[in-house]
């Protein structure tokens, strides 16, 4: 293979990796005293922990082939539903979980059946969910947040430290570890990549594509409604668009996890290292004091390069 082409297959692979080391290298140089300490580590793992789990359910949708753009709003009106729950119905605070958790999986049984059986695109399918969900969410909570009378227990789930570690952490890695062994250790997941890489092969082999599908876009709104009952139990409230922006991170961290090790190929792992190169940036840019608005700067430029890194993967993967 021609140097230049060496070079670019590196990148293509390797180049995330190298981009996360390089920029926590710059910002521990910069500030030592802040960035490079364990407690920034943690905090770190925290703000990625909420993103990390939503994006791990996108990832195993956009591994059968489909998107899910309802995810942000789902978590949003999850997170209003859960406080509304417990606060308004004074149901017990599993109870609530249990019931918005269920909602989610709905979420995303609806998408599913759109696309497999409706056979519209998973875009306008997604997209189309996401509107209603904000009209719904808004008819809920007419656009008022819920505060008042917020039990410590529900705030205790994400706030609340084992060992000196936050909650969000063990929730994030528990639920990181199931979805990596369902796609790489299970039938099921030979089944998910199958259907991805070819729906009419993964047909012909005896394979449910539309159940897989199905079961793609019920994980991707179960991951999204755990996301909005943490976001919720934080922020100690429900607010309409609290996870809108989620839509936007889980996006990047799918695209720049693809060009994670694999050429262009989707993976739980991947996705982990999309999520902490942004939670990082994210990080340092707070640490430097820049303004906000760099932040979306920061994240527009990640997902146009993760798209264009996943792109030249796939490209070299087929020559």
């Amino acid at each position: 293979m021609p140097a230049h082409k060496s070079a670019l297959a590196f990148m293509a692979r390797y180049g995330t990796i190298v981009g996360l080391l390089l920029m926590i290298a710059i910002f521990s140089a910069l500030s030592p005293d802040a960035f490079p300490t364990v407690g920034n580590g943690l905090n770190v793992l925290n703000q990625a922990s909420r993103a990390a789990i939503i994006a791990g359910g996108l990832t195993i949708a956009v591994i059968v082939g489909e998107l899910d753009l309802s995810i942000g709003f789902a978590a949003s009106m999850e997170g209003v539903l859960v406080t509304g729950l417990i606060v308004h119905a004074g149901l017990p605070i599993p109870v609530a979980i249990l019931l918005v958790l269920m909602i989610g999986a709905f979420i995303g049984l609806i998408n599913g059946l759109i696309v497999t059986k409706a056979r519209v695109n998973s875009v306008i399918a997604t997209l189309g969910m996401g509107t209603i969900i904000v009209g719904l969410n808004f008819a809920y909570s007419s656009g008022v947040p819920i505060v008042a009378g917020v039990p410590e227990a529900f705030l205790e789930i994400s706030l609340g430290r084992f060992w000196g570690i936050p909650n969000n952490v063990f929730v994030m890695a528990a639920v990181l570890l199931f979805l990596w062994v369902l796609v790489e250790r299970t039938s099921i997941g030979q089944a998910i990549q199958a259907v991805g890489g070819n729906p009419a092969a993964a047909r012909l082999s005896g394979i449910n594509v539309d159940g897989i599908k199905i079961l793609g876009f019920v994980i991707s709104g179960v991951c999204a409604a755990l996301t909005g009952i943490l976001l919720a139990s934080s922020l100690g409230s429900g607010t309409t668009s609290a996870a809108d922006s989620y839509l936007l991170t889980a996006f990047a961290a799918v695209f720049l996890g693809s060009a994670t090790l694999r050429d262009g190929e989707f993976h739980v792992f991947g996705t982990f290292i999309g999520v902490l190169i942004i939670a990082a940036g994210f990080n340092g840019l707070a640490i430097f004091g820049a303004p906000t608005f760099y932040q979306f700067l920061f994240q527009g430029v990640i997902l146009i390069v993760a798209v264009g890194l996943s792109s030249l993967g796939r490209v070299l993967s087929e020559e």
